[in-house]
């Protein structure tokens, strides 16, 4: 195996254009699990733990662009009040260690259905920084996810940043697991009220193929708050309207049997994730408004 250590990002891309087969490695939290248990055994590994740029992040016209190696420990420490959503889905990742080295460029790049930050990017309309020696360009999160750890990058393309919406509203993250920590989801849910346009997102995780926005959910409730005139004037949502939220998200997931958790519980729980994060949402949203 091959293991190739560039200094700056344009290194790193160079490496990728000449060897495709090459696995890029950050914090290693994935990688690394799998070249352990001899899950995978690539050709070359490329270290990106050099690139400078690639560990910061800004925000510019109404989005926080987070280099793909930024570690989840600074989401949380420092995009908490930005990112709410992408901050509590980090807080659920693995150990204090492994939120001290993984990435929200390695769980992308990993494409796991079971990726606690993939729902929350859906929910928020963020966008994937794809890049290579022909240029860079972004992807819809939307777009981003083919199949099971599937993902729409180009051969000789390396994930260099994720682009997510700022948002002072409600956006809340949860999951099911068999603990609070160290766990990967049975099933895991977001959901972001997007109250300048009137609209509601929502997404389901390990639940599915790929990761997947719960588009018939987001349509229902975004038009009865509008019809209702709840986004000006907000009041406590009805038990009806939560159900049905929560039975339309349930819709959207499509969950195998497995040693997690049964293809049935897994709709439940969404169920019920959808109507609990709804709520919490919702308050907090009345709370500012009134």
């Amino acid at each position: 195996m091959d293991f190739l250590r560039p200094d700056t990002l344009a290194e790193a891309l160079a490496h990728k254009a000449g060897r495709p087969d090459a696995v890029p490695i950050a914090g290693g939290t994935d990688v690394m699990v799998e070249l352990n248990f001899d899950h995978r055994r690539p050709a070359a590994l490329l270290d990106l733990t050099r690139i400078a740029e690639l560990r910061t992040w800004d925000e510019d016209d109404g989005a926080v662009r987070i280099g793909a190696a930024v570690p989840y420990a600074r989401i949380i420490e420092e995009l908490g009040g930005r990112l709410p959503g992408l901050a509590m889905a980090s807080r659920t990742v693995g150990s204090p260690q492994i939120r001290n080295r993984g990435t929200v460029g390695g769980n992308l790049g990993a494409a796991s259905p079971a990726g606690d930050t993939h729902p929350v990017l859906l929910a928020a309309g963020a966008s994937v920084e794809a890049a290579s020696t022909r240029g860079t360009r972004l992807i819809p999160a939307t777009d981003f996810y083919l199949g099971v750890k599937r993902h729409a990058l180009e051969p000789d393309e390396l994930i260099t940043a994720v682009h997510v919406p700022v948002t002072r509203a409600p956006q809340q993250f949860s999951k099911v697991g068999t603990r609070n920590a160290m766990v990967i989801a049975v099933c895991s849910f977001a959901v972001a009220l997007h109250p300048a346009e009137h609209r509601v997102g929502a997404a389901v995780g390990s639940a599915a193929p790929t990761p997947r926005r719960a588009s018939a959910a987001e349509e229902f409730l975004s038009a009865e708050l509008t019809s209702t005139n709840q986004w000006e004037s907000p009041e406590p949502l009805l038990d009806s309207v939560k159900r049905r939220f929560g039975d339309l998200v349930a819709e959207a997931a499509s969950p195998i049997d497995d040693v997690r958790g049964s293809a049935a519980y897994r709709k439940h729980a969404l169920s019920v994730l959808a109507r609990r994060t709804l709520g919490w949402a919702w308050q907090d949203y009345a709370g500012k408004v009134a």
